[in-house]
């Protein structure tokens, strides 16, 4: 039985605007309401997506949010976290170190803020809400627990980051292209199946009480783990492949028409 429903935000959830549409909030209103968990996905912190929280009214004292794409889970009320992992600058350093080289830009991210590297590239990295950005560089840069790492340029420049790559650099990261503007470098041990894997045991449930939609290689994870894995019908052509349950694009209320017919 479901009883959580997962939703990656950009290209899923969000119209190309930036916003629930009013079909979708009033289904996912109707599923909570019926005892069913929701709980939004997305490589943010939750101060960025707050409006959202809010709209959809998940502000009660068992609502949670995966963030930084499963690198944070964190209760949407007490901002307590519930599981939380990330990497060290140690860790960074080969990665700064090529993008240095390569001429390319980098933002690295904490659980609270955003360090732009200003030893490299300018980034055209932006979050929504109320989000500290402390440019600074990298030898700079405190020794702590880091979420993820952040290649923001034009599409272009993040197809020449991926093509050039080195080997030995993928084997230390988990990367995924959460937009094509944007690349993510995780911990290896970081997915958003992995934050979603905590907080369904926290509720004493597992994955076949999970139904997750997305659209983005961040979010093949959820889909491959999820009872019930949804691409969007804009999805990447290798996400679409990973699941047998599709639905209508984000502009035309995908995730309300497949919840409203599963739950009917």
């Amino acid at each position: 039985m479901i009883k959580l429903v997962a939703l990656d935000l950009d290209n899923t959830l969000l119209t190309n605007d930036k916003k629930i549409s009013k079909t979708n909030e009033q289904a996912l209103k109707a599923i909570s309401a019926k005892g069913v968990k929701v709980v939004l996905c997305t490589g943010r912190p939750i101060n960025a997506i707050w409006h959202y929280i809010e709209q959809l009214g998940l502000t009660g004292a068992d609502d949670y949010t995966i963030t930084f794409n499963g690198a944070l889970v964190i209760n949407n009320t007490t901002r307590e976290p519930l599981a939380k992992q990330g990497m060290t600058k140690a860790d960074l350093q080969p990665l700064h170190d090529f993008l240095k080289t390569s001429g390319f830009p980098l933002d690295v991210l904490n659980f609270d803020q955003v360090y732009p590297m200003t030893d490299l590239t300018k980034s055209i990295y932006t979050l929504g809400g109320d989000i500290k950005f402390e440019p600074m560089t990298f030898a700079d840069l405190p020794e702590q627990t880091y979420a993820k790492a952040v290649v923001a340029a034009p599409k272009e420049v993040v197809d020449a980051v991926q093509d050039q790559l080195p080997d030995d650099l993928k084997k230390k990261f988990h990367i995924a292209r959460s937009q094509p503007t944007i690349l993510e470098f995780l911990s290896l041990t970081t997915d958003k199946s992995v934050g979603l894997k905590a907080l369904l045991s926290h509720f004493d449930e597992d994955f076949s009480n999970l139904m997750a939609f997305g659209d983005a290689e961040n979010d093949a994870g959820m889909l491959k783990a999820a009872e019930v894995g949804v691409a969007m019908a804009n999805a990447q052509p290798a996400i679409t492949a990973l699941t047998q349950y599709h639905t209508g694009t984000n502009e035309d209320d995908g995730v309300a028409k497949f919840v409203n017919e599963y739950f009917k």
